[in-house]
């Protein structure tokens, strides 16, 4: 059986309605059954029966459409964590739903990517996407423009793809309530993941004799070129993605950090660590008062494990070395990690951690015919609309198949869409994504009428559990292009393209953030 939450039409608000209005009806007439003939009692109690008959089916309703987050929230109310013991009324709080999260590079924000997309097409939420110029990036590594967003998914609820941080322009973007997240990943751990992923176009790493990554280290400065093309996948990248200068002078670096650590502090209201993904999504579904459902996920865009190579004693050290402000910025959100999860309580936080991964695999057991899923090559996934971009012959990045002769598998259904788009790989979803918002602006745009740019446009947010047509954006996928992933050529924006974005309405722009 497929683990969807199936409820019927009936919202709480409804029932209490109807219970409040049904009790008035019946409760006078059955305290006096005694003054009515036969006849009379027997369409009571048939009233009755079928109250007591509405009541049942609206209570199971209720319990399946918001089972998960009810389960979860009562069982760490039973925790007794006083951090958690307002969850029964902030559960009634609307889902944030503006949100800007900053996709670093082998972090696991793909991850984090599609879940933020399935996220937007369940609340009928518009993404912002690159200019097709760009790609499915906006211009990495340009300083990110507003003007690179594709005027189609604008004004944008949600932005999640890969960007080099500018926070003036995405204030002009973004609402003004937007929250900021992003994620860092242990130094040692993401170089040896960027030296292999890059490794083909990274010249600082390409140069390198027999792809060493212990012949790099030992003399970065013989191969390291800071002003190279994708120099900034070959030293702290971390720093380079949130807009900061990877190339500080070793004399600076100290008080650099100080100062680029607590401005980074001041814009992102979350800094998810990779090594505790899970731990991470607690603090962001609190923070965004979502529900359980909202924060399930599958891993994506990882490396087989011949692709992987361990560190040798005395690298780690190296590697921190040579990315000394990543290894600063890891070190401070790590331990900042650390203390919001101490203060949500360790004993609640480890509760809802298994109640994840407990909904997670019923999840994926229901996608995958009740099996947990195995990674496939490329090359042995059958559908297009599933392999995973390869950066090489030398790395293989995997990814899923959906199994056949299951009920996930059947063509149009919303199970299949559902876990299509689960293990849908960045490049293709973002294409889904683009090609679904561009028809919806296409087909309002006969009732847009011009008017004068405001100082800040008027949002209209819409209902967050109406549905999108997520057939309709199946049937319409376009078929994955050759190219690099994560390296797109920078190209200019189209003619055209800056004046229709501005008819569409972006926030004026501000003086310029100074960037410690």
């Amino acid at each position: 059986m497929f683990p969807l939450s199936i409820a019927l039409p009936f919202s709480p608000s409804y029932l209490c309605i109807s219970l409040f209005t049904y009790s008035h009806f019946l409760c006078p007439s059955l305290l006096s059954l005694s003054f009515f003939s036969p006849s009379v009692k027997w369409r009571i109690m048939s009233q009755k029966k079928i109250f007591l008959v509405f009541v049942a089916i609206s209570t199971v309703s209720l319990l399946l459409h918001h089972g998960g987050h009810f389960s979860w929230t009562m069982e760490a109310f039973h925790l007794g964590c006083p951090s958690l013991r307002t969850q029964l009324s902030s559960s009634l709080k609307p889902k944030h739903t503006n949100v800007a999260f900053l996709k670093t590079h082998k972090t696991a924000s793909t991850t984090m990517q599609n879940l933020l997309f399935r996220f937007a097409e369940r609340n009928n939420l518009t993404v912002a996407l690159p200019v097709q110029a760009c790609g499915h990036q906006f211009c990495y590594p340009r300083t990110f423009n507003a003007h690179l967003v594709h005027p189609h998914t604008l004004p944008p609820n949600v932005v999640t793809s890969h960007m080099r941080f500018n926070r003036a322009e995405m204030q002009r973007l973004m609402p003004n309530d937007t929250i900021y997240v992003t994620i860092l990943r242990e130094p040692g751990s993401m170089f040896e993941s960027l030296f292999s992923y890059y490794n083909q176009y990274c010249q600082s790493f390409k140069r390198v004799p027999n792809g060493s990554l212990e012949a790099f280290l030992d003399e970065p400065w013989r191969y390291y070129r800071p002003d190279e093309k994708d120099s900034m996948y070959a030293r702290n990248t971390l720093t380079f993605d949130l807009g900061g200068d990877k190339d500080r002078p070793a004399a600076d670096v100290t008080a650099y950090a100080r100062a680029f650590v607590a401005e980074t502090e001041r814009v992102f209201s979350l800094v998810m660590i990779a090594e505790y993904f899970d731990e991470s999504l607690v603090l962001l579904r609190h923070l965004l008062s979502w529900d359980l459902e909202d924060v399930l996920y599958v891993k994506l865009n990882m490396r087989m494990s011949g692709s992987k190579h361990s560190l040798s004693p005395g690298l780690p050290f190296k590697i921190r070395a040579w990315n000394a402000l990543d290894a600063r910025l890891y070190d401070h959100f790590n331990a900042s990690l650390w203390r919001q999860l101490t203060a949500l309580g360790p004993a609640c936080v480890a509760r809802e951690v298994r109640l994840l991964r407990r909904a997670q695999e019923r999840l994926v057991r229901g996608c995958f015919g009740g099996r947990l899923p195995q990674l496939r090559s490329a090359a042995q996934i059958k559908n297009k609309e599933l392999r995973p971009w390869q950066p090489s012959a030398k790395v293989d990045i995997v990814g899923y198949d959906l199994p056949t002769n299951t009920n996930a598998t059947w063509p149009g259904s919303l199970a299949h869409e559902l876990c299509l788009k689960l293990i849908m790989p960045e490049v293709q979803y973002t294409r889904v994504l683009l090609r679904s918002q561009s028809l919806r602006y296409r087909r309002s745009y006969p009732l847009r009428s011009p008017q004068p740019q405001p100082q800040q446009p008027v949002r209209s947010v819409l209902p967050r559990h109406q549905q999108v047509g997520i057939q309709q954006i199946h049937r319409e996928i376009l078929p994955p292009g050759p190219g690099p992933a994560s390296s797109p050529t920078a190209t200019s924006r189209p003619a055209g393209t800056q004046s229709r974005a501005t008819r569409v309405g972006l926030r004026p722009s501000g003086p310029q953030m100074q960037t410690p």
